[in-house]
């Protein structure tokens, strides 16, 4: 097991509530009660946010990235772009912009080449091995039915949170492995942690919370 700080990764969507200066407080939020626990807390805002996030102290990750080198690509987000907006990585293949192989290798490459990190999502056990070679940072197993679903991946299929730990220890033992999809309390991240996860990544369940710091604090407190 790593001796690194557990994580709690948030993805914060295109969710209205997490747009403009509601996002950024809820990135606040995360700073501050990493800060307070000495768990690492990454958030993803939408691009328009990255800068700002970061420079209000947010540990910032994008929701996505290109792999490709800077140039005359229309609409592209490189890791350049991210390294000098203050990112310190970026959410990769989430299920809901799912990406082929190669690009996965690619986007992986570009951000490690910059000295950034990077949480590969993977929906199952055999993609987590797979997807394990190409040695992301994190890689974070999501079941897409559960996602939105408020019930726990934890809890409704421990076994692939635990296969996918075992499998992915076997091919790359210093990848970090969180699970996501329908985490929603702190008794969803003590169970993930049962399980051998290193922390977890959610979403709605932050976004929508009524008191969002309570929850990262419940969290927290199982890590």
């Amino acid at each position: 097991m790593s001796k690194q700080k557990p994580l709690i990764a948030l993805n914060l969507k295109a969710y209205a509530e997490s747009s403009g200066e509601r996002g950024l407080k809820l990135c606040e939020t995360a700073s501050e009660v990493s800060m307070l626990t000495g768990v690492r807390i990454v958030v993803c805002p939408d691009a328009t946010l990255l800068s700002k996030a970061a420079e209000r102290g947010a540990d910032v990750f994008a929701q996505g990235v290109e792999g490709r080198e800077p140039g005359p690509f229309t609409g592209a987000l490189t890791a350049l772009m991210l390294k000098e907006a203050g990112a310190k990585g970026s959410l990769l293949n989430h299920s809901e912009r799912r990406i082929p192989a190669d690009a996965i290798k690619s986007a992986i490459d570009a951000l490690h080449s910059n000295g950034l990190e990077s949480m590969l999502c993977t929906r199952d056990i055999r993609e987590s091995a797979q997807y394990s070679v190409f040695k992301p940072t994190y890689i974070a197993i999501e079941p897409p039915e559960l996602i939105g679903s408020g019930i726990s991946v934890s809890t409704a299929k421990p076994e692939v949170v635990r296969g996918a730990v075992q499998s992915i220890r076997q091919y790359a033992p210093d990848v970090r492995v969180i699970c996501g999809a329908g985490i929603s309390n702190a008794a969803d991240v003590k169970k993930a942690v049962e399980l051998g996860a290193e922390g977890v990544l959610l979403a709605s369940a932050y976004v929508r919370s009524k008191d969002p710091r309570k929850l990262l604090m419940d969290m927290a407190g199982q890590l």
